[in-house]
């Protein structure tokens, strides 16, 4: 198979990628910097690709779907979630704070986590046949961490993670350039990292193939993973052990 020929088509795809940088726009981002050569490769391959940068939003701490409905004056998660579950592809972008994702971005997992025991047409949780990633960027340790973090809330909530599904960049340890920052001798900081390129690249492609993969098999199988049959009685194999 030819390197430079993807395997299939993706253009009835869509993506949305959420920035939790803490800095609201216009003001330049790191992160953004590092999503957009994710991004970039999806709409080459006609993919609806959305980012949005979640500090320019009000989204009101909670865990329920719609927050207005419990004490809050306003809400802008709403309309994130109706994004994201337009989509096929959710990528989390965050920056490293004292080696952890950022406070934004515990708030958008938790939005997330609010929608969670939503369930599809086909019983299942309405996360389920969606795929998951993220990209991190900072300028001391943690990318694995805060990666290892995110994918695993992700797949917690349904998201389907494909192999490695995560990509960062992170200058030496300590106060120092972030991605993108132009450096004395002209150069930008991390763009031209091997490292960072190829698992970028490599995350992308898996995303979408997986996505391509669970869209053409109309998501998950839906039996032995329906929380409204389980509750109606349904066991679907499993055996309780006896006690003695």
């Amino acid at each position: 198979m030819s390197a430079d020929r993807p395997p299939a088509a993706y253009d009835d795809l869509a993506a949305v990628y959420i920035n939790c940088t803490l800095k609201p726009g216009p003001e330049r981002s790191h992160t953004e910097l590092l999503g957009e050569a994710s991004m970039q490769i999806l709409r080459e391959q006609g993919v609806r690709v959305t980012s949005i940068r979640a500090v320019d939003h009000d989204i009101a701490p909670g865990v329920q779907p719609d927050m207005t409905e419990h004490g809050f004056v306003r809400d802008d998660w709403p309309a994130i979630q109706r994004q994201v579950l337009d989509a096929d592809i959710l990528v989390l972008m965050t920056p490293i704070w004292l080696g952890e994702k950022s406070s934004v971005a515990t708030r958008v997992v938790e939005r997330l986590y609010g929608w969670s025991g939503e369930l599809n047409d086909g019983g299942q949780y309405d996360y389920y046949g969606r795929v998951g990633g993220c990209l991190v960027t900072g300028n001391e340790d943690g990318i694995k961490h805060v990666a290892m973090n995110l994918l695993y809330s992700l797949q917690h909530l349904g998201f389907t993670i494909p192999p490695q599904a995560d990509a960062g960049w992170i200058g030496e340890a300590g106060p120092g350039p972030s991605y993108g920052d132009e450096l004395d001798d002209g150069s930008r900081a991390g763009l031209d990292n091997q490292f960072t390129q190829k698992n970028t690249t490599f995350m992308t492609w898996n995303l979408l193939h997986l996505a391509r993969m669970l869209k053409d098999a109309g998501g998950i199988p839906a039996h032995g993973n329906q929380p409204g049959a389980w509750e109606s009685g349904a066991r679907f194999g499993y055996h309780n052990p006896e006690y003695r």
